[in-house]
């Protein structure tokens, strides 16, 4: 009997972390969407809702953004994304903190310019009072 009860304490205990562990990486891949959708809308509340107020935003070029910096360069247009295709995705979380790697396919029109990106792209989220924001982004260019 004790036996019994062992392993359904052990296995309740490892559904239940497994449940919540896939739970936070849903709520995270939402948040991803947000953000894709909040950039293709050049919307600004919701680029703040997603975005922490100590954004560390890195661009492919080296350039490298604050949070107000990448709000004005979306909402102004000079950052312009049309479509935004993310592949190959994976979401690791520890505590309040998830790791996202993917790869974007967009196509822009910053400044009136047409273009197409191809990147690899590391974004760190952090859970602040039950939301996840987007703390620091990096992108590189795929070759």
């Amino acid at each position: 009997m004790k036996k019994i009860f062992s392993f359904l304490l052990v296995f309740s205990i490892v559904s239940n972390t497994l449940f919540a562990q896939y739970k936070h990486e849903k709520a995270v891949a939402a948040a991803v969407v947000g953000l894709s959708t909040a950039m293709i809308n050049a919307d600004k509340a919701m680029l703040e809702k997603y975005t922490s107020d100590k954004l560390s935003y890195g661009h492919s070029s080296g350039v490298v953004q604050n949070q107000a910096e990448f709000i004005d360069g979306i909402v102004s247009g000079r950052s312009d994304f049309v479509t935004i295709d993310l592949t190959e995705q994976t979401i690791s979380i520890s505590g309040k903190t998830a790791v996202v790697r993917h790869k974007l396919s967009a196509t822009t029109n910053d400044g009136g310019k047409q273009g197409a990106v191809k990147l690899s792209i590391l974004l760190i989220w952090q859970k602040k009072h039950g939301h996840w924001k987007l703390l620091a982004r990096q992108a590189v260019k795929i070759t």
